[in-house]
């Protein structure tokens, strides 16, 4: 085997990337937000948080490689360099940046074939689902929550997805912002977005749908029918990587086709308020 045969990854998705590659084995350090795949809690130490690492127990499992994510982890990334570890920190926010670390990663590993097979794969599955999208008769507006207090928009990787399944992102002009404090928004700017479905993904913190609502001047008639307001679980679309690319963009596709499908069967009765919708 060659490249690095001791991986410590400090997020879920090169996690699961090495698994998808059936290169687990390589795998000696996880971080404790790990949820996919499920047997990695099982089977990997957890040495790590999100923004916190024990670089004590980094260096306990003598790694010759170090995987981070982002500039949330940049100074973790220092501090394991000063200690004279090898590592490489991903920025991935897009879903070309999502694929390029899939495939990069398949390089890192000395594995290129089996990171360009991967990425392919969910390139055929990305194709598939615009196709998909691009069938509907009709494209739902849809607002997408990452936070609910400040109001935090959905970043790059999640409008992507919301379009190639069909949907019309509400906050397309602010997604490109990587920072979340960038894509603060108040509740007049979500109501005058229109939606038609409200999506809500709130990072680290389960959905409460009257917290929600609680919020003075949010919601409308729209938001309050039944299966208008859907809490999309953020471990499968957060987090850039196979997790949003398979389950994630599953997710957006059923529930805007769902949407897009009611909408359409409105419309044949004449429109909103009209023929019972």
């Amino acid at each position: 085997m060659d490249g690095p045969r001791r991986i410590v990854c400090m997020t879920e998705e090169t996690t699961e990337a090495l698994y998808a590659m059936g290169e687990e084995d390589r795998i000696v350090g996880i971080s404790a937000f790990t949820k996919r795949p499920p047997r990695a809690r099982d089977e990997k130490p957890v040495v790590s948080q999100f923004i916190k690492a024990d670089v004590e127990k980094i260096k306990a499992v003598k790694p010759d490689l170090v995987l981070g994510f982002s500039d949330l982890q940049a100074d973790i990334c220092a501090d394991l360099i000063r200690e004279g570890l090898d590592v490489y920190c991903f920025n991935q926010r897009s879903l070309a940046g999502a694929l390029r670390m899939v495939r990069t990663l398949g390089r890192l590993i000395d594995e290129k074939e089996k990171g360009e097979a991967l990425a392919a794969s969910y390139e055929s599955g990305l194709r598939a689902a615009k196709a998909r999208g691009a069938a509907l008769k009709v494209h739902p507006r849809i607002y997408f929550e990452e936070w609910p207090d400040p109001i935090i928009t959905g970043i790059r990787w999640v409008g992507e997805l919301i379009e190639i399944a069909g949907g019309v992102d509400c906050f397309a002009q602010l997604r490109d912002k990587a920072l979340a404090k960038d894509r603060i928004v108040d509740v007049a700017a979500v109501m005058a977005s229109e939606p038609d479905l409200y999506l809500a993904s709130w990072c680290g913190k389960k959905f409460r749908e009257k917290e929600a609502f609680a919020r003075e001047g949010f919601g409308n008639d729209q938001l309050r029918q039944p299966g208008r307001t859907v809490e999309i679980d953020s471990a499968i679309i957060l987090a850039p990587g196979p997790a949003a690319l398979t389950d994630g963009l599953a997710a957006l596709e059923s529930e805007i086709h769902r949407v897009a499908r009611e909408m359409e069967g409105c419309e044949s009765k004449g429109g909103p308020g009209k023929g019972g919708c």
